[in-house]
């Protein structure tokens, strides 16, 4: 947009340029912040939420694996018609 005005033309400009400015060094920010936060993460020996949630899940099938196992070695033994009695 063309004003018969120089210095608004200018001006336009200029903020147009701030403005592109501004949202390139938010992008810069958030890349930082997003980087801080996954060496924070490392450190602390953190796990994302989906492998902790399959994780979670292979915990559950284990235990209930175990449990059949239990039960199924307190059941006693059936006595066979060929065991001679």
């Amino acid at each position: 947009m063309h004003s018969q005005n120089p210095f608004l033309d200018e001006f336009a400009k200029f903020t147009q340029a701030a403005m592109g400015i501004a949202q390139t060094a938010g992008e810069e920010a958030k890349t930082a912040m997003r980087a801080q936060a996954d060496r924070l993460a490392a450190e602390f020996d953190l796990i994302r939420r989906d492998d902790f949630e399959a994780l979670k899940a292979e915990v559950a099938a284990l235990r209930e694996e175990v449990a059949a196992l239990k039960a199924a070695k307190k059941a006693p033994a059936k006595k066979t018609a060929s065991s001679g009695e």
